[in-house]
């Protein structure tokens, strides 16, 4: 059985329908109007909602896909980093190369310009090989140098490689002679220092020799396979024999024969 409110509440809504019932047609129409601009946005957000859902739902990407494309990233990233290396030592290797070009133009020498393909890990300070041979003009004792100063000589030829004998090697003897005091001498692989210091023995020099450090040394030009005047180092300390008669110095190399990677062949 129904409660006295809710009596209350059906005749206000009876007599509400009663009321409206009888308002013009014109008003009427505005209340519906007006009824209706109140539910439109709801709708409307609805609407939206559902389609936004959708879009959503559409534009999702699977777990393995996105774990797919990051590993494509990845490695087109690797690959383009390679690329930059690769790019950094070509324009390294373009500049060394210029520079040796544009000093080798001014030299009184022909020089053709060679790069080094081949050391051997056993004979490192000893010998290397370079991409030049018989086809490029290229034959036995040749002398092989960089902008810096003198590194060995042609020790065999082949049509496209030839093999270099380095200063380091003890069978390569180059007669030298100190610039400033013009004192003659022979340069040869140091007995007592590591190689890898980069240093030789200067021998044959006079008792009474005036070389100092710091004195810059140069081939001589009297042994036959190097002219006069190719920069082998500098001096770095001088000690007489116990004779009396000789003294001996250490050349510091002005080539760093370990980082070699273009030299210069000195053709006839």
């Amino acid at each position: 059985m129904l409660k006295k409110s809710q009596y209350i509440v059906l005749g206000f809504v009876v007599l509400l329908a009663v009321a409206l019932m009888q308002l013009p047609g014109t008003t009427m129409g505005r209340l519906k109007l007006y009824v209706s601009g109140l539910f439109l946005p709801l709708f409307g957000l609805s609407n939206s909602t559902h389609q936004w859902l959708g879009d959503a739902k559409e534009s999702l990407v699977p777990r393995q896909e996105l774990l797919h494309q990051i590993e494509n990233l990845k490695h087109d990233n690797q690959e383009l980093q390679l690329q930059h290396l690769q790019d950094a030592q070509i324009r390294s290797e373009n500049a060394r190369l210029r520079a040796l070009l544009g000093w080798s133009q001014q030299q009184p020498w022909r020089l053709k310009p060679a790069r080094v393909v081949a050391r051997d890990p056993a004979n490192w300070w000893r010998s290397l090989e370079i991409d030049l041979g018989s086809r490029d003009g290229l034959r036995a004792n040749l002398p092989v140098l960089t902008a810096d100063g003198l590194v060995g000589r042609v020790q065999s030829v082949g049509q496209t490689r030839s093999q270099v004998i380095l200063l380091g090697d003890p069978n390569l003897r180059v007669a030298a002679i100190v610039e400033t005091t013009n004192e003659t001498g022979i340069v040869t692989a140091s007995s007592s220092s590591p190689q890898d210091e980069g240093m030789m023995d200067l021998e044959m020099l006079s008792g009474a020799s005036s070389v100092r450090p710091g004195q810059k040394v140069a081939t001589w030009g009297a042994g036959g396979f190097f002219p006069k005047g190719i920069p082998i180092g500098r001096i770095v300390d001088a000690h007489t024999r116990e004779s009396g008669l000789a003294t001996e110095a250490r050349v510091k190399l002005a080539v760093n024969m370990g980082a070699l990677q273009e030299v210069l062949v000195m053709l006839p």
